[in-house]
């Protein structure tokens, strides 16, 4: 059996990286989206091993200390990491396994798994990202503004990946997406 790849993606929030997700999940055989762990509390209709595997500070605490995260951050007061087990599993299976973190975790991912592919999806402008994140409705004037200070900072890290990929079209910025996986997966 062909081994699978593991495929890292970041950018900003409101780059449309979960919609190409989704799209990835319906449309392409043989991904699996890695499920992060965290020590917050389930919210309610939350799942274990769906929506987050939740852990106690305890159980967190000795999977870090036995170097059992990919990467791992603390957001909150709360832990949230990738657990390295569940990956390797899923790319010993020949799945293609897709990471969306935020580009402190995928230079964490990197220094374990250097030979992973590194995409970053970001808008075509800035003042795209702004539109998208004010017609979402879900945040305030205070949270869309360090949105988009942070989506500056992500940007300037861009070139750190192996693929950038401008979503302006999402069907367009998909079969860019999917073409590089498809590449990957003919090495």
């Amino acid at each position: 059996m062909p081994q699978g790849n593991l495929f890292v993606i970041s950018g900003p929030s409101g780059a449309g990286k979960g919609t190409l997700i989704s799209l990835l999940t319906q449309r392409f055989p043989g991904v699996w989206v890695s499920v992060s762990a965290t020590t917050r509390v389930p919210r309610p209709g939350e799942k274990d091993g769906i929506d987050y595997r939740f852990l106690t500070e305890d159980e967190f605490k000795q999977i870090l200390d036995d170097g059992g995260f990919l990467e791992h951050a603390l957001v909150h007061g709360k832990h949230y990491g990738t657990l390295k087990k569940y990956v390797d599993e899923h790319i010993a299976r020949g799945e293609q396994v897709i990471l969306e973190v935020d580009v402190q975790g995928a230079r964490q991912v990197k220094t374990i798994m250097p030979d992973a592919h590194y995409i970053f999806i970001e808008p075509p402008s800035l003042e795209e990202l702004e539109r998208r994140l004010r017609g979402r409705n879900t945040e305030t004037e205070e949270q869309i503004n360090k949105r988009l200070d942070t989506a500056s900072l992500e940007l300037s890290s861009k070139m750190e990946y192996d693929v950038q990929l401008v979503n302006e079209d999402i069907e367009d910025a998909y079969a860019q997406l999917e073409a590089y996986i498809k590449s990957c997966n003919e090495r």
